[in-house]
């Protein structure tokens, strides 16, 4: 039985109200590693996460706009931008009830941030202004079909079994991880120490990784197995 991931949506603000979605190259990356990928619009009401969870078999979180600061105990800076409360809060509410209920969950840019702050990390809001040691372009001008800077993986860890220890990544972000809570080992980083992967302490519940794998599975077999591998890992817990 093909496991059903549910994928939260990004929101768009059209001349017809707001659009709820998942880029083609999202849920094609699903399909083909055997997935079937399930679109949830956010929604204010936070308490429709439990049903959620209960219905899906594994959750992916993706790459999408700005998380607001408040949600992890700040106020906001100036470069900040893009930010939807609602969609924030949806997100964290279905990742905790997720980890709580022991499914499966990988999360990419974006989605990598909203675990670490739904289990207790925190963020930098901006990579250029408040973290003296990046040096790296973390926004590349390049196509984001193609990669543009190596990131270092612990040897051991579960992302090296999937990519190796020194995969060559996209990178499309100006937000990063800066804590990462207590419930997730730090396995990956740029070479100026901006950390680029993350993952269960005590089994392989949960992978993150900072780059954009969707982009690159086409031509890069390593990151096709990101998501090969999360489908293993959902249907283990069907």
């Amino acid at each position: 039985m093909k496991p059903l991931i549910g994928i939260p949506a990004n929101t768009g603000l059209t001349e017809l109200g707001f659009r709820d979605y998942v880029d083609d190259a999202v849920a094609q990356a699903i399909i083909r590693a055997g997935g079937l990928p399930v679109i949830l619009p956010p929604n204010n009401d936070r308490r429709l996460a439990k049903h959620v969870v209960s219905r899906c078999d594994g959750f992916m979180f993706i790459g999408g706009p700005d998380i607001d600061p408040t949600l992890f105990g700040e106020e906001p800076i100036s470069q900040i931008h893009g930010t939807s409360l609602k969609k924030d809060q949806f997100e964290l509410a279905v990742c905790r009830e997720a980890y709580k209920s022991n499914k499966a969950i990988f999360g990419f840019c974006r989605g990598m941030q909203i675990i670490a702050v739904a289990l207790g990390g925190s963020l930098y809001q901006d990579i250029s202004s408040q973290n003296r040691q990046a040096y790296i372009k973390h926004h590349q001008d390049a196509p984001i079909i193609y990669p543009s800077h190596h990131v270092e993986i612990d040897k051991g860890s579960q992302v090296a079994g999937i990519v190796g220890t020194n995969p060559y990544v996209n990178s499309h972000h100006h937000q990063a991880i800066k804590e990462s809570g207590p419930e997730l080992n730090v396995v990956g980083r740029a070479p100026d120490t901006v950390i680029e992967a993350i993952e269960s302490k005590t089994d392989d519940q949960v992978i993150g990784i900072q780059w954009h794998p969707e982009f690159l599975f086409e031509t890069m077999p390593e990151e096709r197995k990101l998501f090969e591998n999360f489908i293993h890992r959902c249907k283990d817990r069907m």
